[in-house]
């Protein structure tokens, strides 16, 4: 399969972020077995109605801090509990290009919506679609900016291989979009694979989150930091415990502006050192809410909410 790459200069963060508003928000059977992060005894009945407050506390918050949020509502069928991470099987270029991605559970499979697409056409340019959900026939998968932790402007794509990570896919991802591929191995403190490179790694305009601890080969371990390096990003080491808390699962946006923010859940900001958020705060505002729920029953957090929007905006 011959593709021409991308070529056009991208800028690492946009103001414009893509939300889904749950209404059957819970706990996702079909994902448990791959994500570590999702708590099944926190199961709760009013779970809808409390991710849903964080939902709209989170969106309050961005637009507080002025950047430009579309929300779109989910539908009641077909039943999708994981709605609200929409990271994962779109993304969106400054080329104009959008990326459907395979999805390891079938009930994810369903968020895909081409209304949504739609939607944003009212206000952004679409040049093309490239849909490798096709992948799912062969049972491998690539969840979007939850499998890949996208360094926009020289072009890297850092990714933990894993069950919802598949290096084939993931060569056929960078070879189109002009992208290098950066790929580890990473377990947790248990052993288990890491599900998303996004809850170990966030990579901004100057700086990048990581837990080499989940990282066991040391050659691996170099070459991730050795990316990073050469792309001048000053490396925050975080811990197991830290990364259990979300602080790995950031994401660098701009407000309308132009200021820079670091967004993250309250977990992740109540968990990192004060020196560590000096650090961050030298490349953007700190932005935190807390989305306990979500994150305790999904096993996403702020990072997983947000699918940012890099299309060109219509003439």
């Amino acid at each position: 399969m011959n593709y021409e790459p991308s070529t056009m200069n991208a800028k690492q963060s946009t103001s414009h972020i893509l939300m889904i508003r749950p209404v059957n928000f819970g706990f996702n059977e079909e994902t448990a077995e791959s994500n570590a992060f999702q708590n099944r005894d926190a199961k709760d009945d009013d779970a809808n109605t409390k991710a849903q407050q964080e939902f709209d506390g989170m969106v309050n918050t961005l637009c507080t801090n002025g950047v430009d949020v579309t929300v779109i509502d989910d539908t009641p069928e077909p039943y999708t509990p994981d709605s609200i991470f929409p990271n994962n099987w779109v993304s969106f270029h400054a080329d104009g290009e959008v990326y459907l991605y395979p999805m390891q559970a079938e009930n994810r499979r369903l968020e895909r919506r081409e209304d949504i697409i739609a939607k944003l056409e009212d206000r952004f340019s679409v040049k093309r679609v490239i849909d490798l959900s096709r992948f799912e026939e062969e049972n491998k998968f690539l969840e979007g900016t939850g499998s890949m932790v996208l360094d926009r402007e020289p072009k890297i794509a850092y990714a933990c291989i894993s069950p919802r990570t598949d290096r084939d896919v993931l060569s056929i991802f960078c070879e189109h979009a002009g992208y290098k591929p950066v790929t580890f191995d990473a377990v947790d403190e248990k052993g288990q694979a890491i599900y998303h490179t996004n809850v170990l790694m966030c990579v901004g305009s100057g700086f990048a989150v990581v837990c080499f601890d989940c990282i066991p080969n040391p050659y691996e371990k170099l070459v991730v930091a050795e990316s990073l390096a050469s792309t001048q990003k000053e490396i925050i080491g975080i811990s197991f415990e830290q990364m259990n808390h979300f602080a790995g699962n950031m994401l660098e946006v701009k407000s309308n502006a132009g200021d820079t923010l670091i967004v993250m859940s309250q977990s992740a900001f109540d968990a990192l050192f004060e020196e560590q958020k000096v650090i961050l705060k030298k490349y953007g505002k700190l932005v935190h809410a807390d989305i306990g729920t979500i994150e305790t029953i999904g096993g996403g957090s702020a990072r997983c909410m947000m699918a940012e929007v890099h299309l060109p905006l219509n003439s």
